[in-house]
């Protein structure tokens, strides 16, 4: 699973996610793309499933660029901890994804192999995404 060999900082600060993507919105290494319609936080988990389905349906052919990196903490407790004791351990790690932002890229495999990559991956992330091309 992706996460940061190390940070500035264990923890952060939940933060906004509104607005939309001004950077990453466009097909920039390869021919076609998986670009976000809606805001969520991402997990490093379900950006691996994503993964390997593309992976899969590439076999050995084409060439895969994960856009994104899951640079952002998110802490919890255990369940049924009383308020207060400060704030929880490192979970996991999630990327603040905007809409407009592009996910994934494929390059070297014909549009059909792309377009049918691309759409089941977005099948395994919990938002609207759209196939786009250069």
């Amino acid at each position: 699973m992706l996460m940061p060999k190390k940070s500035k900082y264990r923890k952060s600060h939940k933060g906004g996610r509104g607005g939309i993507a001004t950077q990453m919105n466009r097909v920039s290494f390869g021919d076609y793309g998986l670009k976000a319609q809606e805001s969520i936080w991402l997990s490093s988990r379900q950006l691996e499933a994503g993964r390997r389905v593309i992976t899969r349906y590439v076999k050995k052919g084409g060439r895969i660029w994960i856009r994104v990196f899951p640079h952002k903490p998110v802490t919890s407790k255990s369940g049924e901890v009383p308020m207060g004791k400060g704030k929880g351990a490192v979970d996991h790690h999630v990327v603040v994804v905007k809409p407009g932002m592009m996910l994934f890229e494929m390059g070297g495999v014909t549009e059909a192999v792309a377009k049918e990559a691309l759409l089941a991956a977005a099948h395994k992330l919990p938002i609207k995404c759209v196939f786009v091309i250069k």
